[in-house]
């Protein structure tokens, strides 16, 4: 619906003539072809496309510094410092911006499927299919909850807005992410790449929550027919979306979750989804999700008549589908699950040389969350070399914590022991080699061992401990071959592996020496180390 410019835009500071306020789907479509955004894929799916920025922009994410949090706040490579009189300026100048445009979208949403730990967020854009895929993207109020609707947080969008040097951010940027925890306000200019929404939102949760005595989590979930919640925590490619986006299994999100002592919930009404290579025989509910009506797909090549062409990454190896949850036939339909009994960790360890799944201990769990390890693939991603490239990214999701690690590791250490969580790390990576010598693990395998970590048989099966990581790891799994249980017996070249395995025990230490300082005696003995 259209409403008055002064309820739309109430607490946003920005003031414009028309609005286009809480608009449905087919709403935004009409718009958004109207203006010459996109296109329709043939299934009906819009296709948009962001130009320069394919990903999120992480040198030019910054935060204010407000002194009522500079003292709580992570500061470094993830969370850079804006003055906040830089800050109130590039405000002043994104508000000014949108104010001239001839029309605006707004889009009111929660972020939190628990009313108890929710957020009210209002967008405002100049495009109809950004307000699409934040309609899509986070929890949508029923109609008689948009009245009087007034926002905890706004976002700020103006993606054709040039960022300049007076504003504080990079030199010879016109990107700016700019957030201040202590005005609620977000500012995106110069990057029409939509995750830069999702992510902004996300980064608010994380600083919210843990004061409330919930943690936030970069993982999906899903629960069983006996009510029992597994987590997924991963970074992107490491089968997140896939492997929680299970038939036998109802899904309560993909992406991000909180974590309290009354259970898990969904923080996101949607899906965002990577669909390169997306196979619709391994993977046939995101498959059939990106086809269809009301779907935003962003930087996905088509030929004229739509027809997707899910293997061209010419323009990305970014490719993304995002679209409400309920696209999956089967979902949580509240976002919550109880209290987790299954803690899964994803790597893609492109190295080939951690086993298909084993067994954490508690002090291991928060180890490898601490770590949050997986390897990129060379070839897959501009600017790799030939050899894949390690990367560790703190709790599976440093670009979006503005709290110090610790934070997070001890509140995910101290659930776990509370209700004894069973806690797996598994590997969706490489198996008999490292990438291009040895192949990908079989995604059947994969699920095979995650439905006997999920069913509890897996915590009953006699385990031994590999050398290289100190992981206990299953002698037998029903549906699984032996020699892929152990990564070393998969290798043909074992001398191979023991250099391959010794390299990345150095780089897991290396890693960890930031974090040693501030974590408990047991968490420093289950630490991985090189060999002397």
């Amino acid at each position: 619906m259209s409403v008055t410019p002064l309820t739309s835009l109430k607490g946003t500071g920005v003031s414009a003539d028309t609005v286009h306020a809480n608009l449905t789907a087919a709403g935004l479509y009409a718009h958004a072809l109207r203006r010459g955004e996109g296109r329709l894929s043939a299934d009906g799916a819009f296709m948009a496309v962001t130009g320069q920025h394919t990903g999120r922009s992480v040198q030019d994410k910054f935060v204010a510094d407000d002194p009522e949090v500079s003292k709580e706040i992570w500061w470094g490579k993830v969370n850079q410092k804006l003055d906040p009189v830089k800050f109130e300026g590039f405000t002043a100048d994104v508000r000014a911006w949108l104010g001239q445009r001839e029309e605006l979208f707004t889009e009111d949403l929660y972020a939190g499927a628990d009313p108890a730990h929710r957020i009210r967020v209002r967008l405002v854009t100049t495009n109809a299919w950004h307000a699409l895929f934040a309609r899509n993207m986070f929890i949508r109020p029923p109609a008689e909850e948009l009245e009087g609707f007034e926002p905890d947080y706004v976002i700020l969008h103006a993606p054709e807005m040039e960022a300049k040097p007076e504003h504080g951010g990079r030199a010879n940027s016109t990107t700016l992410i700019a957030l201040s925890f202590a005005k609620k306000l977000i500012c995106i200019a110069g990057t029409s790449y939509a995750g830069e929404i999702k992510k902004s939102i996300f980064t608010v949760m994380n600083w919210l929550l843990p004061a409330e005595g919930v943690l936030p989590m970069h993982c999906s979930a899903n629960v069983g027919k006996d009510g029992d919640t597994a987590l997924f925590f991963g970074l992107s490619g490491t089968g997140k979306t896939t492997l929680s986006s299970d038939p036998e299994r109802k899904l309560i999100g993909d992406d991000e979750h909180g974590w309290s002592d009354k259970g898990v919930f969904n923080f996101e009404g949607g899906c965002y989804a990577k669909v390169i290579k997306l196979s619709q025989e391994a993977e046939p509910q995101i498959w059939n999700a990106s086809h269809r009506f009301g779907t935003v797909l962003e930087n996905v090549v088509g030929d004229e008549r739509g027809n997707l062409d899910l293997e061209d990454n010419s323009l990305t190896e970014n490719t993304r589908a995002c679209y409400p949850i309920e696209f999956i036939p089967n979902t949580q339909p509240n976002g919550m699950g109880a209290v987790p009994k299954n803690v899964v960790m994803l790597t893609a360890d492109a190295f080939g040389v951690l086993p298909p799944i084993s067994k954490l201990s508690s002090a291991q769990a928060m180890y490898h969350f601490l770590s949050g390890y997986t390897a990129r693939v060379a070839g897959t991603e501009k600017g790799l070399g030939k050899e894949p490239q390690a990367t560790f990214s703190t709790c599976f999701g440093a670009p979006f914590l503005p709290r110090f690690p610790e934070v997070y590791g001890k509140m995910l250490s101290a659930l776990i022991e509370k209700y004894g969580a069973d806690c797996w790390l598994v590997n969706t990576g490489w198996s008999g080699g490292a990438y291009g010598t040895g192949s990908r693990m079989s995604i059947k395998h994969t699920r095979a061992l995650l439905r006997a970590a999920l069913d509890g048989s897996l915590a009953q099966a006699e385990f031994e401990t590999e050398p290289f990581f100190g992981l206990s790891i299953p002698k037998n799994v029903p549906g699984v071959p032996a020699e892929v249980l152990n990564p070393r017996a998969a290798w043909a070249d074992k001398a191979a592996y023991d250099r391959t395995a010794a390299d990345l025990q150095s780089r897991f230490e290396k890693n960890f020496e930031s974090f040693s300082g501030s974590v408990g005696e047991d968490v420093k003995a289950a630490a991985i180390k090189a060999a002397a």
